[in-house]
């Protein structure tokens, strides 16, 4: 039987209308049949049945949790107590982590079944879902082009009915991008919202957890959960609650920003056609419309790369094959043993980010390009401050394009990178923004728009993607 969210699935279980054990077993079959989509390193599906099973007695007992049977997916860059932790690299292969993320762990003491982990690009370094020791994740729409990255396999999880939702990581893009490719609702939350510990680091004042769903109320159910200050973790804050059920009241009165610079030259025709319909369409539901305008936005790509490249050169050092994770066999010397772990264990994309990282940090160029990046920064949040004195949310696309062929942009990272051109700007100024699915092109592909708000704003958000179901 379906069901429309998770708390509909909690009702039915709790009326006898469905199993939760067979639930659990209908995804794991699914899981397998679609394991060429390569979405999941890890299936639990032993523990998932087991855990359905004690759940399922609980939903019955009326003593559950809030996520009681909800079937959930975490990226393999969180740590899950005794289960491995790879975050899709070679360097990582067969490490078990000795502790569960924080956000992982509010997700279990509401009863959540966490069914696997989920592919992804290395060390969460990607737009495409390419660039993971384990291969590519394929997209379920069209299984020629990429699922976007690097939350892909998140992102394919619940496109693919894998899961009824997953988690994924936000860096640049890494959970609205995939979102948008795959045609499903991705929302990247305010930093410091969501607390990181347990989170290997990519950027660490870039990174952020946030859910994927193929609806607006799980996302919100998902948020009010792994929301909150973590003595864990020092930038993680207190901040106003994540109202569930979604708080309908006022849906009609916000004010929409569109930034011309994001509407220009590299946009899809149909992209922007789709996007332009559903400006139409709130204009004519009494939404006040209004053009604004966010200047920094051509350096957004230039001080992303250099800020969490610098950040990545720093994070990554700790992978040196002397205390966990791969350890090179060719070396005879302790230098050598470093020098070969990494280069045998870090991928290409890896590698190319911690060789960028360390050049902007070296003596010489730190002020010419770290110190500038960072200045930039600072201007970039201040667009975001003044629009926000404007309008209530902002509208966007999510990707310059629908999903690109597999391969298709392989070698040429600079067109990989610019496929991250709308998304960037949200993690430098730390606000949250969501993906909403708006429909496909003529070849059947997934459009995706992006709602962005200012810090601590997810209730608006949610709001206004739940009243925009209503009119398309």
């Amino acid at each position: 039987m379906k069901y429309n969210n998770i708390t509909e699935k909690i009702s039915l279980v709790k009326n006898n209308k469905i199993s939760l054990v067979e639930n659990v077993k209908d995804f794991l079959l699914i899981i397998d049949e679609r394991k060429n989509l390569n979405a999941f390193n890890f299936v639990f599906a032993d523990e998932a049945l087991q855990l359905a099973e004690s759940v399922e007695k609980k939903i019955k007992s009326g003593k559950h949790g809030k996520l009681a049977g909800a079937v959930i997916a975490i990226k393999d860059v969180l740590a899950y107590k005794d289960h491995q932790l790879t975050c899709s690299s070679k360097i990582l292969s067969n490490f078990i982590s000795i502790y569960t993320a924080t956000a992982v762990q509010k997700l279990i003491n509401e009863d959540a079944i966490i069914i696997g982990k989920t592919n992804c690009d290395e060390f969460a370094m990607g737009s495409s879902n390419e660039n993971s020791a384990f291969g590519s994740v394929l997209n379920p729409i069209d299984e020629s082009r990429v699922p976007g990255g690097s939350s892909g396999g998140s992102a394919v999880a619940v496109a693919a009915d894998l899961c009824d939702v997953s988690l994924g990581t936000d860096t640049g893009g890494s959970i609205r991008q995939p979102a948008a490719f795959c045609g499903i609702y991705g929302l990247k939350p305010t930093y410091g919202r969501v607390s990181r510990f347990g989170l290997t680091a990519f950027a660490s004042s870039f990174d952020t957890i946030g859910p994927f769903a193929k609806n607006v109320d799980d996302l919100a159910l998902i948020m009010s959960v792994i929301s909150g200050k973590d003595e864990n973790d020092s930038t993680s804050v207190e901040s106003e609650l994540i109202d569930y059920p979604i708080n309908k009241n006022q849906q009609k009165k916000f004010t929409i920003g569109i930034p011309k610079e994001y509407f220009g030259e590299g946009l899809d025709v149909e992209i922007k056609e789709k996007i332009f319909d559903v400006i139409e369409v709130l204009k004519q539901n009494d939404f006040e419309v209004k053009e604004i305008t966010l200047p920094m936005t051509e350096y957004n790509i230039a001080a992303y790369y250099i800020l969490t490249t610098a950040e990545a050169s720093s994070n990554l050092a700790r992978f040196d094959g002397a205390r966990y994770g791969y350890r090179s066999k060719n070396s005879s010397t302790l230098e050598e043993m470093y020098v070969n772990s990494r280069s045998e264990g870090f991928g290409a994309e890896v590698k190319r980010r911690i060789m960028l990282g360390t050049y902007v940090l070296s003596s010489g160029y730190y002020d010419a390009y770290y110190r500038k990046a960072q200045k930039v920064r600072r201007l970039i949040k201040e667009d975001f401050d003044k629009a926000f004195s404007q309008v209530d949310l902002i509208l966007t696309p999510t990707t310059p394009s629908v999903a690109f062929k597999l391969g298709e942009k392989s070698n040429d990272p600079l067109q990989m990178y610019l496929s991250d051109i709308y998304t960037t700007s949200a993690n430098l100024a730390g606000i949250p923004g969501l993906n909403i699915p708006v429909g496909n092109n003529r070849e059947g592909l997934p459009i995706g728009m992006q709602i962005l708000a200012k810090h601590f704003d997810e209730n608006k958000i949610f709001q206004f993607a739940s009243f925009l179901n209503t009119l398309l």
